[in-house]
């Protein structure tokens, strides 16, 4: 998987990475139990300082995408996601990406069928993944 920050971007670089990696996991790139590269490892890969890693990787630990353990480090968490409270963070997420949308003259419709088109989009990835693995 090619990981892609924007380092003149104003989302912060352990967002982007936290991001990528859940888009990663959510298109079928990356599998249950799959291990991550190490701190270290990614943080020279991308050209980014460690804590930044650790902090992105560390946030994706707490929200369940990954496991990690001191020998074998990080990897794809195996287990589905636990979904309680999952509506209440993603209404948490959008609505200020809602609110901008109708600043920028988007109706409902408009909204609803562009997250639409982004979710078919990770999905026809993700079917692209399971086809020819």
């Amino acid at each position: 998987m090619i990981i892609q920050i924007d380092f003149a971007g104003d989302l912060p670089l352990y967002s982007q990475l936290r991001d990528q990696i859940v888009i990663g996991i959510a298109a079928g790139l990356l599998q249950p139990g799959e291990v991550l590269p190490s701190v270290r490892r990614l943080a020279a890969d991308i050209g980014i300082n460690i804590h930044t890693v650790n902090k992105a990787y560390a946030l994706l630990r707490d929200e369940g995408y990954i496991v990690m353990d001191r020998r074998s480090g990080a990897a794809v968490a195996g287990r589905p996601l636990d979904s309680r409270g999952f509506s209440e963070h993603l209404a948490d997420l959008l609505r200020p990406i809602a609110a901008e949308a109708i600043c920028h003259g988007l109706d409902a419709a408009q909204f609803g069928q562009f997250c639409a088109d982004l979710h078919h989009q990770v999905r026809a990835i993700r079917d692209i993944q399971e086809e020819h693995p």
